[in-house]
């Protein structure tokens, strides 16, 4: 049991610690990789757990592609953060107001917490043991709790059609491909026969005509 206690606090405390230094940290990138340790240091705490699907998924998925997405942009954008925080002064009694108010909601959950003793009796289906983690909360997901799954997909793509169409714009100067108008093109649109006499060649006037 010592050595089990031992990697929760070493992962715990390294988890808070990265946690923390996403926040005060004042370089992006900085704050990115820190998000990116505390991820997996929460990973590890699902693997002791005996969660490893999540402590898998977690690695996968926000550590393999949102957190370094998250890197990717933010190097490539070279957003002047010096001109970002010129406002900053101007917020900041509205900002510590709101803090405010979300600290004492915090202080007044944890005082008010009290964790039911009868709890881990108030499950309404058995966990298997004779099945891996994964295997169990794929039966549990794809069976009682398929319709929010379902529901929860169909959310998530909405909101992935939302953000496509509102951040689309056409531009009158960018060309763009016509599927109709490629087919209904003929040989006569296609190229036109010029007479040219020896020594000259096409003329500048012509230009809209043949390039057309």
């Amino acid at each position: 049991m010592i050595l089990p206690a031992l990697f929760f606090y070493l992962f715990a405390a390294v988890c808070v610690a990265s946690a923390v230094m996403v926040i005060v940290s004042r370089n992006p990138v900085h704050s990115v990789l820190y998000l990116i340790l505390a991820f997996v240091n929460a990973s590890g705490l699902f693997v002791l757990m005996g969660a490893e699907f999540l402590g898998m998924m977690l690695i996968v998925v926000y550590v393999g592609a949102v957190a370094v997405l998250f890197l990717f942009v933010i190097m490539m954008l070279d957003v002047d953060f010096l001109e970002l925080r010129e406002g900053f002064i101007q917020y900041l009694p509205v900002g510590v107001v709101i803090g405010g108010i979300f600290l004492f909601e915090l202080l007044l959950t944890v005082g008010a917490w009290v964790i039911n003793p009868t709890v881990s009796k108030t499950i309404t289906s058995p966990i298997p043991s004779n099945v891996s983690n994964t295997e169990a909360l794929g039966l549990v997901l794809y069976t009682k709790y398929i319709h929010y799954f379902q529901l929860a997909g169909m959310v998530l793509l909405v909101a992935m059609i939302g953000a496509i169409v509102l951040t689309l714009r056409h531009k009158a100067s960018v060309k763009r491909q016509d599927i109709n108008v490629q087919n209904a093109r003929t040989p006569d649109m296609a190229m036109a026969m010029r007479q040219v006499a020896p020594g000259q060649g096409l003329s500048d006037a012509d230009a809209a005509e043949w390039v057309k």
